[in-house]
């Protein structure tokens, strides 16, 4: 699993992750359903996360992350894979 740092959280339930590897390009958009056990309405701007990368079904070429889970936080199993 990837680890970043939640960058951006919007009302309409996603977010974005700046990801912690330096090959990465970029922030990775994330979806409230891609947010394991704890549920997207207890991240905070500023978290740390695991998570997944994929490829972006709705925007080809870029990736975005899914399993997303708070550092320290419960397994991910049984979250949801939202686009896949």
């Amino acid at each position: 699993m990837a680890t970043g740092t939640i960058r951006t959280l919007r009302d309409r339930g996603f977010g974005f992750i700046e990801p912690d590897d330096d090959k990465a390009s970029g922030e990775l958009f994330f979806h409230h359903s891609a947010v394991a056990n704890r549920g997207f309405e207890m991240l905070q701007v500023g978290q740390r996360v695991s998570f997944d990368v994929t490829p972006d079904p709705r925007d080809p070429g870029r990736q975005r992350a899914i399993n997303v889970v708070p550092e320290g936080g419960e397994s991910y199993e049984g979250a949801s894979s939202y686009g896949e």
